[in-house]
Order: C-alpha cells, then structure tokens, then sequence
C-alpha cells in the first residue's frame, strides 16, 4: 500500500513536529526533505560544487552532523534556488514517496511539484513574528548566540527567497489543507493535521 503525506509550509511553523506526529499515528516513513537541502548546503560551505554535491546525496548523509546551524539553513536557503540542485533531488523524494506502507514527506513543494498526486496534503504556517520567536528559542537552546531581531530578518529573508524563487516557489497547493499555527497548541495543530488526513484515506 502506498499513501502519500505531503506536507509544506515556512521555515519554523512547526511542519517537522506535525510531520514527525503524524508518520508516528500512521505507521508510515518520514522526510525532512530541508535536510537534503541542508546536506547541499554544508557541503558547499565545505567548497563543493551544489549540482555535484546533490548528485552525488545518498541516505547516509541525512545523518551527518552540523546540519541544524543557521549558517548551514542559509546556505541550504540558498542552494534551493537553483533549478539544477531541486533537479537533483527529485528522484531521491520521489522514490521516498513511493514506498509500500506509506510515507510522509515535509519541505516547501511537495504538494506542488514533487508529489502533486499526494493522496493528502497540508499547509503549515505562522506568521513570521511567531514562527522566529520559536526558531530564537530553539537556537539559544542548543547553545546559539543570536538576538529575536536577527532571527526575525533570517526568516524574512528566507520567505522572500522561498517565495520569489523561479523553480518551485513556496506556496500552498491548491487542495491543500491549510494549518495555521500561530495561535495553536502543537497538540492541537498535529490534532488537526491527523483529522486532515484521515478525511483522505
């Protein structure tokens, strides 16, 4: 049995915690599609070649460390732009996506590019003041030194390359349900986010 979760939204709306929630509910297999990205990423901050080091991606690498630092979710933001890296990574999701026993994958354009036959999919965002208070959180938590005001202009900055991109803008697909978190417990977003899935099977 294949069913396909494909789940999208902004930078720290909380799509990895309702992603992670709602593979755990289901039974079925999870990807971070951003840690494909943030792979990419590191390794050009190492001095590799983007298209060459998103060819070259295997599974292993998902698990490297350093790849939850800012300079490293820049650097993936950055990468993600190029029509030839997003090129790179299609058959990787695509194949993930199709696993027996079903699979739930989050990012910016699963529901729009990579699995737009999805059988569900969901939208998770917030507005960009709440989504960087969490974001500033989560990095003084492991240790980061930042300020909200900073925080605040990453994720703007973010949105704006996410949005603005000619290769697969971030957007919500058109029968996409929509959640947004800002005023939502996560037990009550990952409640919704079930109950929108549920409707699809």
């Amino acid at each position: 049995m294949t069913f396909t979760v494909a789940i999208d939204g902004p930078a720290a709306a909380g799509k990895g915690t309702v992603s992670k929630a709602v593979a755990a509910h289901f039974g079925f297999a999870h990807l971070d599609t951003g840690l494909l990205y943030r792979v990419v990423g590191a390794k050009v901050l190492q001095g590799e070649n983007p298209v060459a080091a998103a060819r070259a991606l295997t599974a292993d690498d998902l698990s490297a460390e350093g790849l939850r630092t800012p300079e490293v979710a820049q650097a993936a933001s950055r990468v993600a732009v190029e029509p030839e890296v997003r090129a790179a990574l299609v058959d990787f999701q695509r194949a993930f996506a199709a696993r027996a026993g079903g699979a739930v994958l989050d990012g910016r354009d699963i529901g729009t590019v990579i699995c737009p036959d999805a059988q569900a999919k969901l939208f998770v965002t917030a507005s960009a003041p709440v989504r960087a208070e969490r974001r500033f959180r989560e990095l003084v938590a492991r240790g980061h030194v930042t300020d909200l005001d900073t925080v605040l202009e990453d994720v703007k900055a973010r949105d704006e390359r996410d949005s603005a991109r000619a290769a697969a803008p971030l957007k919500p697909a058109e029968d996409a349900v929509v959640i947004d978190t800002s005023e939502l417990s996560i037990e009550a977003a990952v409640a919704a986010a079930i109950g929108a899935v549920e409707a699809r099977r």
